[in-house]
């Protein structure tokens, strides 16, 4: 699946917690209809079986759209779903661990909260940051927020591209124009939506804004 920084335009990450009315193949449909450039999956509380079973719905899913899959931090069920990639926080598999397993097209993101962080990732084979969190975050309640002025620095201080996250919403996502992000990840102003399509493509508009330069 064709990956570069135009893809992290609208980065919707999924929440198990908002499944109700629909599954969540359902709900990543709905985001896919409303325009998400890029999708990742994460489930903290499935088992390895069960999370590959629906990683490769959802890649079955995205790829119908032209979008890549990225899963949160585990790389097996990554590798053996055929998803386009992964995505590591600071305590999980080091990225440059990660490249020594997977094909040269597959996907590595890092979240990064510090410049130093960012020229890690870089230097290790990262082909995006996400860093965050930008505002209070409702799904990460104990994150560490990053400053308007911290996201502008961490993003120029390395040449791959970077999506902001934490706690982004229609009404707030216009305050980090000038960042010098190439996207946003979205996770509650999504999959929390009455209408997952329309608050989805709200977002998409919003988000162009953002990153225009």
């Amino acid at each position: 699946m064709k990956f570069n920084k135009k893809s992290l335009l609208l980065y919707a990450v999924t929440d198990s917690a908002w499944v109700g009315k629909q599954t969540l193949i359902e709900q990543i449909e709905d985001a896919l209809k409303g325009g998400v450039t890029i999708v990742q999956l994460r489930e903290k509380n499935l088992n390895e079986v069960s999370f590959v079973r629906e990683a490769i719905l959802a890649k079955e899913l995205c790829h119908r759209y032209s979008v890549p899959l990225i899963i949160n931090d585990n790389v097996d069920v990554a590798l053996q779903s055929g998803a386009d990639g992964v995505h590591v926080g600071i305590e999980d598999t080091p990225v440059a661990e990660i490249r020594k397993r997977v094909p040269a097209d597959f996907i590595i993101g890092a979240t990064c909260k510090t410049v130093e962080q960012a020229k890690a990732a870089e230097a290790a084979g990262a082909d995006y940051m996400g860093v965050g969190a930008v505002f209070p975050s409702p799904t990460k309640t104990n994150a560490i927020r990053i400053s308007n002025a911290q996201l502008q620095e961490i993003c120029s201080s390395v040449s791959i591209p970077a999506v902001a996250i934490g706690g982004i919403n229609s009404e707030n996502v216009l305050e980090i124009k000038g960042s010098m992000v190439a996207g946003v990840a979205v996770v509650s102003a999504i999959f929390g939506a009455e209408d997952i399509t329309t608050a989805t493509a709200q977002l998409k508009e919003k988000a162009k804004a953002v990153v225009a330069e």
